[in-house]
């Protein structure tokens, strides 16, 4: 059950990013975030009373908000990080650390994943780099400050999977509420210091609607499979989001597949199988 609510969720994160990064090709990086989130939390707020599931203890909120705050700060930087011009770059680094970190807490808090999970988990990390497409035909060296902006997104995203593995099991998507009833209100007080405005959002509103609303279903997917599997093992495989987003890019964009994109593709597929039969 874990494996295919993480896949959902590596799916969704993945046409999530999609979604914010052409909607920052016209709009900055604050008001995408900022209209995004309130979208999902209207999504989510919707979603959670209709299930009427009961409210959750103070400290389910406090990590949800905290998550939130955390996770809107890693998507500015994210994509900034991706508008650079460096997107080969800053994507992987960004998916590879995020996954990391979960492994690295999960395995030094007891997580035990079976032989060949252990094995899957190293071939997912590189099958990232490979989709992302890091060292493909054209590939410049980044500015320091790019790699710095990924690896603080990745940090960020992957402190947001560590918050809400320590959610409690009966709250169901309260702790995704907490997180955007946090970051809405943070994101609105970053666009109003950085003067930014809506205008333009009506022209591209499918594609900055969709980033949040998708982003915030990604989340519960994640909080879903973690509440049934292990965090080391939910997380790398949600972490291979870049490869449906390469998916919408090809058959969307028409932007050609490169040899080791392809191959990235495939050890993805290997590492998963492993992963699956531990």
């Amino acid at each position: 059950m874990e494996i295919l609510l993480a896949l959902a969720a590596a799916g969704t994160y993945g046409v999530a990013d999609y979604c914010g990064g052409r909607a920052t090709r016209s709009l900055s990086a604050i008001t995408v975030t900022a209209i995004g989130q309130t979208a999902g939390l209207v999504t989510v707020l919707f979603i959670v009373l209709i299930q009427g599931t009961p409210l959750p203890p103070v400290s389910d909120w406090l990590l949800g908000g905290l998550a939130g705050v955390i996770g809107a700060t890693g998507l500015l930087s994210f994509y900034k990080a991706m508008a650079s011009g460096f997107m080969r770059v800053s994507a992987p680094i960004s998916a590879v650390t995020a996954a990391s970190l979960p492994v690295i807490v999960g395995l030094s808090t007891g997580e035990r994943p079976g032989l060949l999970a252990l094995i899957g988990i190293p071939l997912a990390l590189v099958s990232i780099v490979m989709v992302s497409d890091m060292f493909g035909p054209g590939h410049r060296r980044p500015p320091r400050a790019v790699v710095v902006m990924s690896v603080a997104a990745g940090c960020a995203f992957g402190s947001i999977f560590i918050l809400l593995r320590h959610s409690s099991d009966g709250s169901g998507m309260w702790p995704v509420v907490a997180m955007r009833a946090a970051s809405v209100p943070y994101m609105m007080v970053v666009m109003y210091v950085t003067k930014q405005t809506i205008a333009g959002v009506r022209r591209h509103k499918t594609v900055v609607l969709g980033s949040g609303i998708l982003d915030s279903l990604a989340n519960a997917l994640y909080l879903a499979a973690v509440r049934h599997g292990l965090m080391s093992i939910v997380a790398v495989i949600i972490s291979l989001y870049p490869a449906s987003t390469l998916m919408l890019a090809t058959g969307l964009d028409k932007e050609k597949v490169h040899r080791s994109q392809g191959i990235g593709l495939g050890v993805a597929a290997v590492a998963l199988v492993l992963i699956m039969l531990a």
